[in-house]
């Protein structure tokens, strides 16, 4: 089945979309689609909040990055696993005018063939506006199955029933931002959730598994087939976090617990030596974690084209 693969690699940019934004590769028997949802323009602070302003503008120096603002990556997936097709986040739709170049997945997918109406199982790694958002967009609705499946933690529903914002960083317009997208994502797509406690299996060798930290149902994804791993990781790794994993995020509900999250994720893809994939490293984010003395390093995939 190289349904996603060969629509990827032989479907042509849209004219005004030139820019590359969908990566297929296979994991065993499983086929995968990075899709770029576009990028997040947010002020370089959020992404250590815990370190003084001339060590975070070092780092940023040392990556070639300006010190003030930084472009978030923003990362979904499309797995095909047996009879099913699952999307893995939805990304920001139109949920905030101060990241207009966002908001790109529905047109990306019909770039690469992908029918909305093919989707049959949705996986919100977590409530954050930039992973439920494209949900929300009217034509996305409409094309939708109304036997479509959206796996979600029971502590992220929880949470956002009454969210606490207190550890977060954020600049200042967002936490309304994100209530209200939560409390809307969840009136129009209540009826469908199909919540999980700890782990669920969504289909074969994919499964959805809790493990809190940015937010407290924040879920990370494990695809596995024919002895290959790759794990979506969501918002519990950021760029900065290989170099320094101990460094807070502004958009982390709880910055101690991300830290403990992070570090366990990385110490077991280095081990496995799996793919790793994540919501905001720069597209199409797929690579593979070595340990770097007390910290990590992170080696990006040679593009198979």
């Amino acid at each position: 089945m190289d349904n996603l693969a060969r629509k990827s690699d032989t479907h042509r940019s849209e004219p005004d979309d030139p820019v590359p934004s969908r990566y297929a590769l296979r994991v065993g028997d499983i086929e995968v689609l990075v899709v770029s949802d576009g990028v997040l323009p947010l002020p370089t602070a959020t992404l250590a909040t815990n370190v003084e302003p001339a060590v975070r503008a070092g780092w940023f120096e040392g990556m070639f990055l300006p010190p003030d603002k930084f472009d978030w990556a923003l990362n979904v997936l499309v797995l095909r696993s047996g009879e099913q097709t699952i999307l893995v986040d939805a990304g920001l739709g139109g949920q905030f005018p101060g990241f207009p170049r966002a908001g790109q997945f529905p047109k990306r997918l019909d770039a690469a063939g992908i029918d909305l109406a093919s989707v049959t199982d949705v996986i919100i790694t977590h409530m954050h506006m930039d992973h439920v958002g494209g949900l929300l967009v009217g034509e996305v609705r409409k094309r939708l199955r109304p036997d479509l499946r959206i796996h979600v933690a029971r502590a992220e529903v929880d949470f956002w029933a009454s969210p606490d914002f207190s550890a977060t960083a954020m600049p200042s317009p967002v936490p309304n931002v994100l209530r209200t997208t939560a409390r809307q994502f969840l009136k129009e797509y209540g009826s469908q959730l199909q919540i999980f406690e700890e782990e669920f299996e969504v289909a074969p060798g994919v499964v959805v598994w809790r493990t809190g930290g940015h937010t407290p149902g924040h879920s990370v994804v494990r695809v596995t087939s024919g002895g290959e791993r790759l794990t979506f990781a969501g918002d519990a790794i950021f760029p900065v976090g290989f170099d320094h994993p101990d460094w807070h995020n502004g958009f982390e509900h709880d910055p101690e617990e991300a830290v403990r999250v992070r570090i366990r994720l990385l110490q077991e893809a280095a081990m496995t030596r799996e793919l790793l994939v994540a919501t905001h490293l720069p597209f199409p984010s797929v690579g593979r974690v070595a340990v770097d003395g007390d910290a990590f390093r992170w080696i990006a995939a040679f593009w198979d084209y």
